[in-house]
């Protein structure tokens, strides 16, 4: 086996994973930038989430990456109740839509100087959540796996926040 060509794969596959993580996030700043405070104070459809609770919720996931993957601390920390751990008008104090939006450009660009650093060999490493006793049984719990998965969520709540296109 061709050790060259192995890594040049898994080089390739760790690009297209991020390619894919910067462009869903492209998408995302593109909409919001789109949407009105209007828009995106409105339901997603009715009886359901607004879209600044989605984009609070957003926000909150992938501020969540910074510790999870060990590049510091939160950038918000207070988002999390708010936007993860209870659920659209729960009364909890929000942040306005303006903030909200620059929150989203901070802490993407955070996550994207940290993930232009790292060597595609330490994203198949362990995430901050799982033991090194748990991961050696299961070494599919690593960073490009969380990477991908908040990859699909965000394309997820993508697809709803276009609905507000609509209002």
């Amino acid at each position: 086996m061709n050790t060259d060509k192995v890594v040049q794969e898994i080089e390739l596959v760790v690009k297209m994973a991020i390619s894919a993580w910067d462009s869903q996030n492209t998408r995302v700043d593109k909409l919001i930038d789109q949407l009105s405070d209007e828009q995106l104070l409105s339901e997603i459809a009715s009886g359901k989430n607004r879209g600044v609770y989605l984009l609070g919720h957003l926000v909150a996931v992938n501020d969540n990456l910074i510790p999870l993957f060990g590049f510091g601390e939160k950038l918000y920390p207070q988002l999390g109740a708010v936007y993860l751990t209870n659920p659209d008008k729960s009364g909890l104090t929000e942040s306005s839509v303006s903030e909200l939006k620059t929150y989203w450009k901070e802490v993407n660009a955070k996550l994207s100087q940290h993930f232009s650093k790292m060597q595609a060999a330490e994203w198949f490493t362990k995430h901050n959540s799982v033991s090194e006793e748990d991961f050696a049984k299961e070494p599919h719990r690593n960073k490009l796996n969380v990477l991908l998965n908040r990859t699909t969520h965000q394309s997820y709540h993508l697809g709803q926040l276009v609905l507000l296109q609509r209002k």
